[in-house]
């Protein structure tokens, strides 16, 4: 089964739109969700979440529509969000035994153990938490009501490296058995390097990839050559820069001849974002 199909989504707003998006995800893993600011990651999750009203299109979560069965499928669905601001004055517990109330199968012993799992003392007051500690909040809430589809809008943003390093093995775990399936948006690529299996990346409201991780990467090439190479490819690169030892640049896999004699190698996917994002200048 699906945990998420979005089919053909558009929305229009006057100096932004998102066009025609489309891309699914098996239940069971982890979807790294990748694009510059701006490019319309967090419009695109409100959709998935029915937060705002779409133009036209389609979201199925866990097989049914969202628009249809946005109650039920709710109660299905985690979130959490990086720099999340809840009621600071209020103390952990107390906030829980309110929220805890619009879930019907929430259960007070997964609560608990994720308490224990993530040291978070139910005393302190929100405004005393780190910003991973928020963080770990909003998991423990959401995986305690059994939610089966976790939607992350750059919740390992503002954290240091370990924090970041204890989050991401916390979602390979959950990911184990296969009944719980995340999409993580996120800028820190290095992130999707350790845990995604697959990658959708979206630029100016269009999804212009989404594949199983390795797929995504080895569908391109970074080439490292001499400037005086450069005119051999120069038409096929997606972008380019010009530095001291030559050239570096971004192709499509199906564009590179390996009769051209340049060293080519995959790109992380922080490489890619990097040139794929230079490509307006390069062919100004």
């Amino acid at each position: 089964m699906l945990a998420l199909d979005i089919r053909n989504v558009n929305k229009q707003y006057p100096s932004f739109q998102l066009k025609d998006i489309s891309f699914q995800l098996e239940k069971g893993y982890i979807m790294g969700f990748i694009g510059a600011n701006g490019a319309g990651k967090t419009t695109t999750i409100k959709s998935i979440l029915n937060m705002i009203h779409t133009d036209s299109g389609e979201v199925h979560i866990l097989g049914r529509n969202i628009a249809e069965y946005e109650l039920e499928l709710k109660q299905e669905i985690g979130c959490a969000f990086g720099g999340n601001d809840f009621y600071n004055r209020s103390k952990m517990k107390t906030l829980t035994d309110v929220i805890k109330k619009f879930y019907k199968n929430w259960n007070d012993e997964t609560y608990a153990n994720y308490l224990r799992r993530f040291k978070l003392d139910e005393n302190k007051k929100i405004a005393e938490l780190s910003t991973g500690m928020k963080v770990k909040y909003s998991l423990a809430l959401a995986l305690s009501h059994g939610a089966k589809l976790l939607v992350l809008d750059e919740p390992t943003s503002g954290l240091d490296p370990v924090a970041r390093d204890d989050l991401l093995d916390i979602f390979q775990e959950l990911v184990v058995d296969g009944e719980i399936s995340i999409l993580f948006s996120t800028h820190i690529t290095s992130d999707l390097e350790k845990c995604a299996d697959y990658i959708t990346f979206i630029e100016n409201g269009k999804i212009i990839a989404s594949s199983e991780k390795d797929e995504f990467k080895e569908s391109y090439r970074l080439l490292n050559g001499a400037e005086s190479q450069l005119n051999q490819v120069k038409e096929r690169l997606i972008s380019y820069k010009i530095n001291s030892f030559g050239f570096t640049g971004l192709i499509h896999s199906r564009d590179f001849e390996p009769t051209f004699d340049i060293k080519a190698t995959i790109p992380s996917l922080e490489e890619f974002m990097i040139y794929f994002a230079k490509k307006e200048d390069t062919h100004v």
